[in-house]
């Protein structure tokens, strides 16, 4: 039976890119999306590529939702790899923002991670290997007032990823983030596909050169 790859947040960009790495690489693939109807063109393109992947639509800013979602995948093979792939592209300075926005963007952008996380980690535990995995960005380290909820959500993210690791050092599960540091886009350095690329790297490193963080800076 292939590995199972679970991709919360499958879209045409960093989702498609990461999907492909790991498809190509043999995993089966369990895509999340809020409305997978969006995306028959790019599941497509997976299938005529020999990749097996199956959708689940799901709320990430639903509890419920979510881990009823991922359940349905891990009922039929064990979780080895989650990828969280999700953002509220929310723009707008501080000021500007409505209080209960910035709160469902939060709620998006960091809670749904930490309810991916809880929903496949007993499985992890209990097979003793697994990787989780963040799509982080550089306004984690380099917040933008005209981004202010995105750049709050990223910072939020990449906390949760570090304090994830400390949780779990002693343990052969690990957590980690590929912050991409420009603007993703086709035929760029910061292609889908080169990013899709990084994951699978991470996802691969022995344990002994693990890193919670990668910054991706283009290839």
């Amino acid at each position: 039976m292939k590995p199972l790859c679970i991709i919360v947040g499958f879209g045409t960009g960093v989702g498609l890119g990461v999907a492909r790495a790991f498809g190509q690489a043999g995993f089966q693939l369990g895509l999340i999306a809020r409305n997978p109807s969006k995306y028959t063109g790019a599941l497509q393109s997976l299938e005529e590529a020999g990749i097996n992947a199956t959708f689940e639509a799901a709320d990430v800013s639903n509890e419920k939702s979510l881990t009823d979602a991922i359940t349905k995948f891990q009922q039929s093979q064990k979780v080895e790899v989650l990828i969280y792939n999700v953002v509220s592209p929310r723009y707008g300075k501080p000021t500007s923002l409505d209080a209960e926005q910035v709160v469902q963007d939060f709620r998006i952008n960091v809670v749904g991670a930490l309810v991916a996380a809880k929903a496949v980690i007993p499985n992890m535990l209990s097979q003793e290997h697994g990787s989780i995995l963040f799509t982080g960005g550089g306004w984690a380290h380099y917040p933008w007032d005209e981004a202010a909820s995105i750049s709050i959500g990223k910072a939020g993210l990449r906390s949760l990823a570090f304090t994830l690791s400390q949780e779990l050092a002693n343990t052969n599960v690990r957590v980690a983030l590929v912050s991409i540091m420009g603007q993703v886009a086709p035929d760029t350095p910061f292609d889908p596909d080169k990013i899709g690329g990084a994951f699978l790297a991470m996802h691969r490193q022995p344990k002994d050169e693990y890193q919670t963080e990668m910054l991706f800076k283009g290839a």
